[in-house]
């Protein structure tokens, strides 16, 4: 029953099918453009076209025509000394997750800032180093130039130290995720950032924190630790870690200890009273200088034998071309670090631009990292991306635009130039620390994984999947592992989907609340049909309580047994029916021969009569019944259908048809609608005319060509127009 006060609205038009609704309204004609078309299109030019194009791949145009200066000016200064600060903590810490001499972190916060300013559609990322990234460069750094062993043979390798040697397959490695990321920036396929969902993005950097939690050890607790990569790796570094735990060096635990108890405690401050606060408290900065005043004051290196940063040369190198060999070597892994370091940022990105209101283009932020990460590697620096708490402080201080990064690099540049020798003295352990308590936030990640399990199983089990197998097989296998688990899961879901939303349960029964014309039934296919699922589709028709092919060889074989008994005179046809002449009883045939003619529509041309296959047959001949008159297919899920699809379709469809149950389909997408008329899916028997616009023209129509249905009204309002209200919930419920 309707609720009182509930507001309602009739509609009254005719009831259409696909074939009547084209008939009445006039439809209309889009041309499709050719490959050809495509083509003229891309390399026609005119003035607006190149206008375009410049403000495409030069973003800075657009937005440094609308920057205000008196209101974002002072905002961006006091964003950019603050990230600039940061970014040279940052990247000095980070650079030892490569397994690089620190300052060439210094060259990594310089160098992609500036072409990313000039290229990148974000306004709000800080440009940089990122942890995971730095930590997958380092992986590449190990295994072609271990601590222990001989390096790979390059000739490249010859002469130079082993520092040399890894800043030269860093830079290389760079390069080549540069070019990577540009191809695919040109070849517009920033899409292929959609397929790292975010529950796989979120389990693989669980796993990288646990890999830089378990890098940075080494320097926590003093010890000297060689690099390992591979299958296992991270084992392995445990493994000689507690072998070697009572080797630890007590000043750097306790230097340690200290700096992440004051950070966390004051980054906490920061979080809870952000509101309150003008910018952030740069407590990392703040105890660096300290640890760095104490270090050098107290002789740390000396007395107690601490590894510190060590030289930091002034200036800038020279450019330099990569290694041809050391690319053919790496372009496994610079592929993964590519997609890696361009879908981190460009989710951070877009967080941002939808808070502040302004668009990002993937393509062209795969151009912008791909430039910077090419013109930042012929300067010795490493692969970059955007580190989510350093582009936090960028945000969080008020930054406006990539004013804000070009400042922060010119701090970075002053440090480099200038007053790099300062942070000589500093213990690696405090970098250490500072990148452990930076890991907060990925690793809070785990909490995910209760929520994940209650609300959606198979997403909690790629995150479970992609996480421990980054974690035991390394992070370029585990993304590969978790891209596999994401597809199949993605599979399943469409191949078996139908099982739990269709409109009838498996075993063909309605919900007992839903109101069901006797004799009809309907399905809804909640997902596209294709070649993977056509199959389990059709066997859920089967479901519906009958198999009609079995039916259908059941009916060929009574007419076939009917034929040979009226050709025999053992039975004849009178006014009351059949009638059986024969004395003794009559045995079935067993005759198998010409088996395809029972797959053919029955037919009656040369019998007195058409068979009543509901009613009782004569000779003791025994069909199985069906129940059923009309079967709805509700497509309004379905956005596709392959060949294999339409080909199974079109077979269920015949087989159904051949039992003399009426197909409907409804709310089928005009374009499945005109790919059948082109795949020639008509003939005969599956006609255009089963289409019809909704659930209820459909089920209206039935009511009409099968009065009897309206019979099964039980509890139920007796008035037509509430009849039609609970068929229309009935077509619009899920199960």
């Amino acid at each position: 029953m309707m609720r009182p006060g509930v507001k309602q609205y009739v509609v009254a038009r005719p009831l259409y099918s696909e074939d009547s609704f084209a008939e009445d309204h006039e439809k209309i004609y889009r041309h499709h453009k050719t490959m050809l078309d495509h083509v003229k299109q891309y390399f026609t030019c005119d003035s607006k076209r190149a206008k375009n194009a410049a403000l495409s791949l030069l973003p800075v145009i657009s937005w440094m025509k609308i920057y205000r200066i008196k209101e974002w000016l002072l905002s961006d200064i006091v964003s950019g000394v603050s990230t600039g600060l940061v970014a040279v903590l940052q990247g000095l810490a980070y650079c030892l997750l490569a397994s690089l001499p620190a300052w060439y972190g210094l060259f990594s916060a310089f160098f992609p800032v500036i072409t990313y300013f000039f290229l990148g559609t974000s306004r709000h990322i800080s440009v940089g180093p990122f942890p995971v990234l730095c930590l997958m460069i380092g992986s590449v750094v190990t295994r072609l130039v271990p601590d222990e062993g001989q390096p790979l043979n390059i000739t490249a390798f010859e002469g130079l130290s082993i520092d040399e040697r890894r800043v030269l397959v860093a830079y290389s490695v760079t390069f080549l995720t540069g070019i990577m990321q540009l191809a695919m920036g040109m070849l517009q396929v920033g899409f292929v950032v959609m397929y790292l969902s975010d529950t796989l993005v979120s389990g693989f950097t669980t796993a990288a924190a646990i890999h830089i939690l378990v890098s940075q050890l080494k320097f926590v607790l003093g010890l000297q630790v060689p690099g390992i990569s591979g299958p296992l790796s991270i084992i392995y570094t445990l493994e000689i870690i507690f072998n070697k735990i009572t080797s630890t060096n007590v000043c750097d635990v306790v230097i340690s200890l200290v700096i992440m108890g004051v950070v966390f405690i004051v980054k906490e401050i920061n979080d809870r009273f952000k509101s309150k606060l003008p910018v952030p408290i740069p407590i990392e900065v703040i105890m660096t200088v300290i640890a760095c005043g104490v270090s050098f004051a107290f002789d740390f290196k000396t007395r107690y034998g601490i590894d510190t940063v060590g030289h930091i040369p002034k200036g800038y190198e020279s450019p330099v071309a990569p290694n041809i060999h050391i690319l053919q070597e790496t372009a496994v892994e610079a592929f993964p670090m590519a997609i890696v370091g361009f879908a981190v940022a460009f989710s951070v990105a877009k967080v941002y631009s939808v808070k502040h209101d302004y668009t990002i283009d993937g393509n062209q932020e795969l151009i912008a990292f791909g430039v910077s990460n090419i013109f930042g590697a012929s300067f010795k620096s490493f692969a970059a991306s955007t580190s989510l708490s350093r582009s936090a402080v960028q945000e969080s201080t008020g930054g406006k635009t990539q004013v804000a990064g070009l400042l922060s690099a010119i701090i970075v540049m002053i440090v480099t130039l200038a007053i790099g020798f300062l942070l000589e003295p500093l213990p690696k352990s405090v970098l250490g620390a500072v990148v452990i308590v930076n890991l907060k936030g990925m690793l809070m990640q785990f909490s995910e994984v209760p929520y994940l399990w209650r609300r959606d199983k198979p997403d909690c089990m790629v995150w479970l999947g992609t996480c421990f197998a980054s974690i035991i097989l390394g992070l370029d296998l585990g993304l590969a592992v978790g891209l596999g688990m994401e597809l199949i899961s993605v599979v399943i879901r469409a191949q078996f989907k139908n099982v739990f939303t269709l409109q009838c349960d498996v075993n063909g029964k309605a919900p007992p609340q839903i109101y069901e014309p006797e004799g009809v039934k309907i399905f809804r296919i909640p997902s596209p049909i294709f070649f993977a699922n056509i199959e389990f589709f059709r066997s859920k028709l089967v479901e519906v309580g009958f198999n009609p092919l079995r039916v259908l060889r059941k009916r060929n074989k009574a007419l076939r047994m009917i034929r040979k008994l009226l050709k025999k005179g053992d039975l004849q046809w009178t006014s009351k029916g059949f009638l059986n002449t024969s004395c003794g009883p009559i045995q079935e045939s067993e005759d198998e021969s010409n088996m395809e003619e029972l797959d053919l529509p029955t037919d009656f041309k040369d019998l007195p009569v058409r068979i009543d296959w509901n009613a009782e047959l004569p000779a003791n001949i025994v069909v199985p019944s069906v129940d059923l008159h009309s079967l709805i297919l509700d497509f309004a899920a379905v956005s596709f259908l392959d060949i294999s699809a339409l080909k199974g379709l079109k077979t269920a469809l015949k087989e159904l048809i051949r039992v003399e149950i009426d197909v409907y389909i409804v709310a089928c997408d005009p374009y499945i609608l005109e790919k059948l008329y082109h795949c020639c899916f008509f003939d005969d028997e599956v006609q255009p005319s089963m289409f019809f616009l909704t659930l209820h023209d459909a089920m209206l129509h039935i009511l009409e060509k099968h009065p009897e249905s309206t019979e099964k009204k039980s509890n139920y309002e007796k008035d037509q127009r509430q009849n039609s209200e609970y068929l229309f919930l009935f077509g619009s419920s899920s199960s």
